[in-house]
């Protein structure tokens, strides 16, 4: 059951017949979609159709009920090979990362999901945007309110490990599964923290080249998903959540460099939270503008009118170029509904790619430094795999070390602030011994280690289920320590004696996923 005063506002937004058409959409089944992890490829063609455009590696789904196919219940998942999102909510983190999607020429306006656009006609200042689209290496994003993680570990496959992503959850509970879904992806380069935006501006001044800021608001987009945010939905807060919205932007402006990107994103149809939030930012701050940006087919163009009547805009005016900012409502794509404005922070003249803030950074070690982690390597990674992994730096705190992010992302200094991931947290020394971490193998793929145990979905599914319910079972495999692979994705360790796999899978992550 909506509630009324929504139906309301929503009539005053589109009009009568409109508004019939955005209600039948909620009594039409949900479309359910996942996005698989170009960084744990499936090798078993499991998934073959592209669907969502604005996400290459996003596909729907059909309901469970229908197809049988529980994709949460499954051991692609516990091996981090998807991430179920749904399908508008992949929209924001894409148009952070896609330079292509931005600054469209002029004949380019709404394009098919097979089209593309010459993006290079546009110039903003005489100049265009810092260029990262073929190389990460250096860049540092922030995800300013990013639980559960969908946009966090989207934002990382699009940077294949090269980088610094610093991702933030404020409540300590939502930030500890977080940190577990960025383990589960096997995402190497991301720092999770649990801090208010209002602590973390002043550790990161103008440090990085892009943020996401997927606020937290009235979820109105969600009310079909889930009945609890209509039943808590009201006007009251949805001015609470645009108030709200305006605080952590403003952290955000802070903490954004000269020449940096930031997309906002709500999953609410609200102004007051999407048109009105955007042109109060840029009223506060002049020097950000809106990009222009190129739209699929099914994106709504923002509206001034609705930032005028319900914008909640105060002394400031609708933000030029308010009509680049993209909606996606229910009835015209297959999605929940979601609205997100790529901003970019103006300075003539300055190039991005250049800028150098003095920080401290945590102190790092060389891999001779851990003789017990370096003994340990050379019998798990290949030949290759090891000289690399020789030539990073490593950072310890207590007898757990962690892999540092890339040189050219150093990880800043993290006193006084709550951290619950430091890049890649590869294990414990204990005892003159190493004992790696359940986030290293998932990390790990098959061409970086010499041997493994594996397993197929066709032929060992029940060696599979057996694995995630911490069972042991019997497999001829080179002994000590090995990573369990299942079509190729990494899902844990083990330890093989003689015949016997011995189970490491982390006895709190333990499951029975068999149908």
């Amino acid at each position: 059951m909506l509630p009324q005063d929504f139906i309301d506002r929503i009539e005053q937004m589109l009009g009568e017949e409109e508004l019939q058409e955005f209600l039948a959409s909620y009594d039409e089944k949900r479309n359910y979609a996942l996005r698989l992890n170009g960084a744990k490829p499936i090798d078993n063609g499991y998934f073959e159709s592209a669907d969502i455009p604005w996400e290459p590696s996003g596909r729907y789904y059909a309901d469970s009920e229908v197809s049988g196919f529980r994709p949460g219940k499954h051991p692609y998942h516990e091996c981090g090979a998807y991430y179920i999102q749904e399908a508008s909510a992949m929209s924001p983190a894409a148009y952070l990362m896609r330079e292509e999607l931005w600054f469209p020429s002029a004949e380019a306006g709404k394009i098919g999901s097979n089209k593309t656009t010459n993006v290079a006609d546009y110039k903003m200042d005489e100049k265009g945007l810092s260029n990262y689209n073929a190389n990460h290496t250096g860049i540092r994003i922030l995800d300013l309110c990013s639980a559960p993680g969908g946009k966090t570990t989207q934002i990382a496959s699009f940077m294949y490990g090269q980088g610094l992503l610093v991702s933030n959850e404020i409540i300590p509970n939502r930030a500890k599964i977080l940190a577990e879904n960025v383990e589960r992806m096997g995402i190497r380069n991301c720092v999770v923290v649990s801090e208010d935006p209002l602590k973390l501006a002043p550790k990161f001044p103008e440090f990085f080249h892009r943020i996401m800021v997927d606020a937290p608001c009235s979820g109105e987009g969600m009310f079909r998903k889930e009945q609890e945010a209509s039943e808590q939905w009201s006007l009251e807060n949805v001015r609470m959540c645009g108030e709200r919205q305006d605080y952590i932007l403003d952290c955000a402006y802070d903490m954004l460099a000269p020449g940096g990107t930031m997309v906002y994103s709500t999953c609410t149809f609200a102004p007051d939270e999407n048109e009105g939030s955007v042109s109060r930012f840029i009223h506060r701050h002049p020097d950000m503008m809106i990009v222009p940006v190129v739209k699929y087919d099914g994106m709504s163009d923002g509206s001034a009118a609705w930032a005028r009547e319900f914008g909640e805009l105060g002394d400031a005016t609708v933000a030029d170029g308010i009509e680049h900012t993209i909606r996606l409502w229910p009835h015209k794509l297959h999605g929940e509904g979601h609205f997100l404005a790529v901003l970019y922070k103006k300075k003539p003249g300055f190039d991005a790619d250049s800028l150098s803030i003095d920080y401290k950074t945590e102190k790092t070690y060389a891999l001779k430094h851990f003789p017990e982690l370096q003994k340990f390597a050379k019998e798990v990674l290949t030949d290759e795999a090891y000289e690399q992994f020789a030539d990073r730096e490593f950072i310890q705190f207590g007898s757990q070390i962690c892999l540092a992010t890339d040189e050219f992302a150093p990880i800043p200094s993290l006193k006084g602030l709550k951290v619950c991931r430091v890049g890649l947290h590869l294990g414990e020394v204990k005892k003159n011994r190493f004992e790696p971490s359940h986030a290293w193998a998932l990390a790990l793929t098959r061409e970086e280690t010499r041997d493994g145990v594996m397993l197929t979905m066709s032929e060992d599914a029940e060696e599979a289920y057996k694995y995630f319910n911490g069972e042991t079972f019997n497999r001829e495999a080179q002994p000590g320590w090995q990573v369990v692979f299942i079509d190729g994705c990494s899902a844990g360790w083990c330890k093989v004696t003689g015949n016997t796999v011995k189970n490491h899978y982390p006895k709190g992550l333990r499951k029975n996923l068999r149908p």
